[in-house]
């Protein structure tokens, strides 16, 4: 069976931040750099990667300096090319180039679930992605990538999880599914059970494949933990119509979300770095030297 393809994704960006400030106060935490790329491009990179053609960014209040990054800068582009700087020209201008991207303001910050509803005149009657800002996924094939390989084979929607350590299933929605089979279509989800109640230890890492049916949940959502909308209710009740797939996730995940996952996100990104690993890697070995001789 023909599949409509994956060629759309929404990435949710109206948070507010809070557990960054004060850097957030006046800046998005989405563009908080990873060294010296902020971390939405790391998001948008991999969608693009991952064969996306249109991206819809789900942004709220003072975040305008997300549309200035990916737009087209005259200004900056024009020094560069005076300075004979071709390979940074090169970068700038390919920022710009990597999708179509388009924004619309979620007016007040009601949830994931909100954020995602949102978009659904971007998707119309689409399957389409959803890709979280605070999760920072590295493989080599994206996992988008790969998730929408297994929407290709099953025509259902699709979540990421990963392992995590049993006593932090309580930070998570978990997902329960038969892992050792072939056959991943998750039998629950559950949204930060209490400590001792998880169905399984598979955590969902803000990675979606969603059918257009999602959507007719959404709208009828009501509004939940928090007085939010959450993504997590009507992706319940989607699986409860139609089993979505777990797409267990094999490469490395950062929390950037959390300030100890941005600093190990900083890190190892570092590392991979041709230009920083040797210098990043000599200055660690001097440091935990010296804390060890203290």
């Amino acid at each position: 069976m023909t599949r409509t393809r994956i060629r759309k994704a929404v990435l949710p960006a109206g948070g507010l931040g809070t557990r960054f400030l004060p850097a957030t106060k006046a800046q998005p935490k989405e563009m908080l750099p990873l060294i010296d790329k902020p971390a939405i491009q790391y998001i948008v990179e991999e969608a693009v990667k991952s064969g996306i053609e249109s991206i819809m960014i789900v942004t709220g209040r003072n975040k305008r300096a997300i549309e200035d990054h990916f737009d087209k800068s005259v200004e900056l582009e024009m020094a560069l090319e005076a300075k004979g700087d071709g390979e940074m020209l090169d970068i700038v201008r390919g920022i710009s180039n990597l999708a179509e991207i388009y924004y619309i303001r979620q007016k007040e910050p009601l949830g994931l679930g909100h954020a995602v509803l949102s978009a659904r005149h971007f998707v119309e009657n689409e399957p389409f992605a959803v890709l979280l800002g605070d999760d920072i996924l590295v493989s080599d094939p994206p996992c988008l990538r790969s998730m929408i390989d297994v929407y290709e084979q099953t025509g259902s929607s699709v979540v990421a999880v990963m392992q995590v350590p049993w006593e932090e299933t309580e930070k998570y929605g978990i997902a329960d599914f038969d892992a050792e089979s072939g056959d991943h279509r998750i039998r629950s989800l559950v949204e930060k059970p209490p400590r001792g109640e998880a169905p399984s230890n598979w955590a969902v890492v803000g990675r979606y494949i969603f059918t257009p049916d999602i959507f007719r949940y959404l709208e009828k959502a009501a509004p939940g933990r928090g007085g939010e909308i959450q993504l997590t209710d009507s992706m319940q009740q989607l699986n409860a119509e139609s089993p979505m797939t777990a797409y267990p996730f094999r490469g490395r995940r950062y929390d950037i979300g959390d300030k100890f996952g941005f600093v190990q996100a900083t890190v190892d990104l570092a590392l991979d770095r041709p230009d920083l690993a040797e210098r990043v890697r000599a200055y660690l070995r001097q440091r935990l030297g010296a804390d060890e001789s203290m």
